[in-house]
């Protein structure tokens, strides 16, 4: 199979679908790999670093024209115009929050498999958890940052001094990505909240923070009263495919104190704070209601070479699977990878997306 690999497009977004490691092993197998010029360059992987690896390096066209094409972040509307059917475009899509993407796709005629959607035997996301990990540990970074006083906080440091009490840091969502968040910001002695609508989870939670965290349910009493009191706010609910719940009002949001910070990692999914909108790592951060807000869109980028990495080790196996039976017969055999099915034909094929876009479900071909 012909594989291309674009280079990201995104306002700071240095990822890359396939590194060379990842090229070595499917060339290794018979497959040609067109990679775009400098499509690595920005984490260190050269062009000569994938020629070794066995791929060809080509244009922007050449990287499109492919059997399947592999990238990170969902295609923007100008490749979304190179994309055509017969293709299987393999990345991240986010399609609940961006219809214009979504229409964009089913006017191509594409095949379009997310990774965020493909689900494993537990019921986890194979495909997102590392950049879960990734934004979890991130999202103390970036708060801690907001809070500063340069940067419109209040000018709380996180884990305080002796003598000073600790930032409050409240976790919304006790998934991949919150706990990650609570293991960074327990680990900068932070006064931690993490709550979460599963009591299972909230069970494991407060056996694996052992006290270290408090864990509560997220009623809407709950949420209201953690959100109020903190100094920082995470957001890390996600619903597989869904837009993400609005857990955080814009009037709760204007009762916190001036100077309090939000970090919204649901903004792929449309953000959990009514008062979220998208920004960029150029322009990241924006004070709504006294508050500072940070909601980049891909968060995950501003750590490229570690999430590149990170990406590959999972995203790989199922790059293989596609190239070596092609996408009917590889999610035909796997109906966890099938759920990754979100565009086919024309028609929204992940019944979540088409219920958040207000779109009609398409009958899903791959078990044809």
């Amino acid at each position: 199979m012909r594989i291309g690999v674009p280079k990201e497009i995104k306002v700071h977004e240095y990822r890359v679908g396939l590194t060379p490691a990842s090229v070595a092993e499917l060339t290794g197998l018979g497959h040609q790999v067109v990679v775009e010029k400098g499509a690595g360059q920005g984490i260190g992987f050269g062009d000569a670093d994938y020629r070794t690896a066995g791929a060809v390096i080509g244009t922007v066209e050449q990287a499109f024209a492919a059997d399947l094409v592999v990238k990170v972040k969902e295609p923007q509307l100008e490749e979304c115009a190179r994309l055509k059917k017969g293709q299987v475009l393999f990345t991240y899509l986010h399609l609940a929050a961006d219809r214009p993407q979504a229409e964009a796709l089913m006017a191509s005629g594409v095949t379009a498999i997310a990774y965020e959607t493909v689900t494993s035997a537990s019921g986890g996301l194979p495909l997102l958890t590392p950049m879960s990990e990734v934004a979890g540990r991130m999202s103390i970074q970036v708060g801690a940052y907001a809070l500063q006083k340069a940067s419109g906080g209040r000018g709380t440091l996180l884990g305080g001094v002796p003598g000073v009490a600790p930032g409050k840091v409240v976790i919304l969502g006790g998934g991949i990505a919150g706990t990650n968040a609570a293991e960074m910001a327990v680990g900068l002695q932070a006064d931690v909240t993490i709550l979460d609508k599963s009591v299972e989870r909230l069970r494991w939670l407060a056996d694996h923070f052992s006290g270290r965290a408090r864990v509560l349910m997220a009623s809407r009493q709950n949420v209201r009263d953690a959100v109020l009191d903190a100094d920082l706010v995470v957001g890390a609910v996600l619903i597989p495919g869904a837009a993400a719940p609005r857990l955080v009002t814009r009037e709760m949001v204007r009762q916190m104190a001036d100077g309090a910070a939000m970090v919204d990692i649901s903004i792929d999914q449309g953000g959990c704070f009514e008062t979220s909108r998208p920004t960029t790592h150029d322009d990241p951060t924006y004070i709504e209601e006294g508050v500072v807000h940070y909601c980049v869109t891909n968060m995950p980028g501003a750590v490229a070479r570690t999430s590149a990495l990170a990406l590959n080790n999972v995203t790989l196996p199922y790059v293989t699977a596609l190239a070596e039976q092609g996408w009917v017969a590889a999610l035909a055999a796997d109906e966890h990878f099938a759920a990754g099915l979100n565009v086919h034909d024309g028609q929204i094929r992940h019944r979540r997306v088409a219920e958040a876009l207000g779109l009609p479900t398409g009958t899903a071909l791959y078990a044809a």
